[in-house]
């Protein structure tokens, strides 16, 4: 065949910023009414104009979905002649640690909420299905923490089955960044929202534990799911600021997991951070964490300082 016929053709339509802003006018949102300190993560940047650039118009396209997701359960209904609750509708965040996902996450629950109808909006991580220090070192897999394997994933896709099946009141386990474990005892409810949304670094996996035969995976309870994109040098980049920043802030804190280097001199703060880096998320990133990227329905894909530069949409 000759090459000047050979089409690379993909399953993603590609955008770039210039051309997702442009997108069909979306709603109008009070932008500048939003206090964008308080869904940011820490050295997460935050923008009005990324906002309205990119996450605005990620609206107007989530709103098309949910209304045909609305109609259909409607009609459902009308065809067995029955009147049923709606289920929730559920969004997916992927992506590496560092690349901006509860950023992302909490951006969107904001301005969900703020469509018409007011949705309710919940958002949980998956930080809180991670089996406890204490099992991870029974298990020998306390270096392996956010390995897929380092997950209750019984638990979790328990949890969502629920959500699934329309249970009203719903318990997630919560975590604790500052002691960097799972809280005993400590549950957060939510009752039937509309909208949740389930942030966490491999919920696109679709192999949480490689020794059981599980044929049921968190992904399939997405009704859309989000990938966080970024290049491995940013990614490390941010990775390691996160890091200093944390040593001047929560590793001050007597009891922070992480006490013992809020001393360390930069030098050496860094060469751990780095071990860490290279020794757990890199590793975690190349293993199981990038290979689910192409599953996603929507790819932010992240510039240097955490700005998006192009948006991928699966086509349909």
């Amino acid at each position: 065949m000759n090459k000047a016929y050979e089409v690379t053709y993909s399953p993603f339509r590609a955008f770039t910023r210039e051309e997702w802003r442009k997108l069909e006018e979306h709603p109008m949102f009070p932008v500048s009414d939003i206090d964008l300190t308080a869904l940011q993560a820490l050295n997460e940047p935050l923008t009005p104009e990324e906002v309205e650039d990119i996450y605005i118009p990620m609206i107007r396209l989530l709103q098309i979905h949910l209304t045909h997701y609305r109609n259909l359960h409607n009609e459902r209904d009308q065809f067995f002649n029955d009147t049923s609750n709606p289920i929730p509708y559920i969004i997916g965040i992927a992506g590496s640690v560092a690349a901006g996902k509860s950023t992302t996450a909490r951006v969107l629950q904001k301005l969900l909420s703020m469509t018409p109808g007011q949705p309710k909006v919940e958002l949980i991580t998956t930080d809180g299905f991670l089996y406890p220090n204490a099992e991870l070192e029974r298990r020998g897999i306390l270096n392996k923490k956010g390995f897929p394997e380092s997950y209750d994933a019984k638990r979790l896709l328990s949890f969502l089955a629920a959500v699934k099946s329309g249970k009203d009141l719903l318990e997630v386990p919560r975590y604790s960044h500052l002691h960097y474990d799972v809280i005993p005892d400590s549950i957060q409810t939510i009752e039937r929202p509309d909208i949740l949304i389930v942030e966490g670094i491999n919920v696109l996996q679709v192999s949480l534990n490689k020794k059981t035969r599980r044929r049921v995976f968190v992904s399939d309870f997405f009704d859309f799911s989000i990938y966080v994109d970024a290049s491995e040098r940013n990614l490390r980049d941010w990775y390691l600021d996160r890091f200093k920043k944390l040593q001047q802030t929560a590793f001050q804190d007597p009891g922070s997991y992480f006490h013992q280097y809020a001393s360390y001199p930069e030098k050496e703060l860094m060469k751990f951070a780095n071990k860490v880096w290279e020794e757990i998320n890199l590793l975690n990133l190349e293993e199981n964490i990038l290979p689910t990227r192409f599953r996603a329905d929507l790819i932010l894909e992240k510039g240097e300082c955490h700005f998006v530069r192009g948006v991928r949409i699966r086509k349909i």
